[in-house]
Formats: structure tokens, sequence, C-alpha cells
């Protein structure tokens, strides 16, 4: 059975002030999507941590997508 977003992408006020991260580490969802927005390729991130799986890293940017699709409201003045 495949993980869910919440499986991968955990929310802990004691862990880097409450931020997203990546499955209880303290590896941040911004600090991959960062890394990636950098040009680094989803390989050699996973190669600098050992922990990092390919489907956190595609929970990352499924997490991005869903915090910034929200409609707009444009007032009508």
């Amino acid at each position: 059975m495949p993980a869910t977003l919440e499986d991968r992408i955990t929310l802990d006020p004691d862990q880097c002030g409450g931020r997203p991260c990546i499955r209880g580490y303290r590896l941040r969802v911004t600090d991959v999507l960062d890394m990636l927005a950098s040009g680094a390729s989803m390989g050699e991130i996973l190669a600098d941590y050992e922990f990092l799986r390919i489907e956190d890293i595609h929970a990352c940017l499924r997490y991005a997508s869903a915090q910034i699709d929200h409609p707009v409201l444009i007032s009508a003045a």
C-alpha cells in the first residue's frame, strides 16, 4: 500500500519551529525544495541523505503544490 502524504510529511511544534519535515527527521520540506530549485537532481539529494527515499521527495512536491492550491479572491472595486 503506498504511503500517504501524512506518512511522509510531519509537523511537530517542538521540531524545526513547527515547520513541515520529512518523516520526523530534521530535514524540512523547504530544504528539499530549495535543493531542487538550486539544480540538485533527485539522485544527488538521495545520495546526500541516506534516510531519504524518492517517495519523500515526491511528497515534498505534492505538499508544496497543495499549499499553493487555493483560490485567489479579487475584489471588484
